[in-house]
């Protein structure tokens, strides 16, 4: 018996690009914003959490101290704290001291109006 192992490489795609002016165009648009797209998908990753979403949408609402967001979610102090210390470390909070409490405010309005849009689409999708 042979043991050799074969590689068999092949090209992307072995058809002929039909529109190569329109192909180098588009790899060269992507590649100007390809530095961006990591940090694009880690801001999917962190919208891509129930319990995140809820604390954006509660602090539209205004200002809220860390014990109040935890009973909003029905989470632990501990639980919540870390929610949010990922939610502000993307910039989308603001955080203020008032002695023992800490209280968190939202700071990114686009973002907000992104996700009340998204919601509005998906209600009409589904309604």
């Amino acid at each position: 018996m042979d043991s050799t192992v074969k590689v068999i490489t092949s090209p992307v795609c072995n058809v002929t690009c039909f529109e190569q002016e329109k192909v180098a165009r588009i790899k060269s648009e992507l590649a100007k914003e390809e530095h961006l797209l990591p940090q694009l998908a880690e801001l999917y990753k962190v919208l891509g959490n129930v319990t995140r979403l809820k604390i954006l949408l509660a602090l539209a609402q205004g200002e809220l101290c860390v014990c109040d967001v935890a009973h909003v979610l029905g989470l632990t102090v501990a639980a919540t704290s870390h929610q949010l210390k990922l939610l502000r470390d993307q910039g989308w909070l603001a955080m203020r001291n008032d002695g023992k409490m800490v209280y968190y405010r939202l700071r990114a309005e686009g973002l907000l109006t992104a996700l009340k849009g998204e919601m509005r689409l998906l209600e009409e999708r589904l309604g």
